[in-house]
């Protein structure tokens, strides 16, 4: 997995999976309904011809594109990176002297409990 020291900006992200899933489902929806309006097509549109044909082989092969079209997800590795805000040069700083005085130092020491507790919440 690549890492980046920056962060990811918000509108660089991926499409949520729920929303993805949602997507797919209204395609799939409107294709089998193309796919049932073919089938009533086929039988009801007289006098038959060439047309005819074409309403057949519509209601035989939208569902397999349906489906195919459907399991297609999003490809995420497409995303890249977009940096919504301007970058902002920053002045020179001054090179930091060492100190002369020594760091102060806290030290913390756990020491037993000297009495018992007067009840039973602690």
């Amino acid at each position: 997995m690549k890492t980046s020291p920056r962060a990811q900006s918000a509108t660089s992200l991926p499409q949520a999976p729920r929303d993805d899933a949602g997507s797919r489902l209204v395609k799939y929806m409107v294709m089998m309904g193309i796919r049932f309006a073919c089938f009533g097509a086929m039988f009801l549109v007289t006098p038959y011809g060439w047309y005819t044909f074409l309403f057949a082989a519509g209601a035989i092969f939208l569902p397999y594109l349906a489906v195919v079209v459907a399991n297609v997800g999003q490809d995420a590795a497409t995303v890249g990176a977009v940096n919504p805000e301007r970058m902002i040069e920053a002045a020179p700083s001054a090179p930091v002297s060492p100190s002369a005085e020594a760091p102060t130092v806290i030290r913390i020491a756990e020491t037993a409990r000297l009495e018992q507790p007067r009840d039973d919440r602690s």
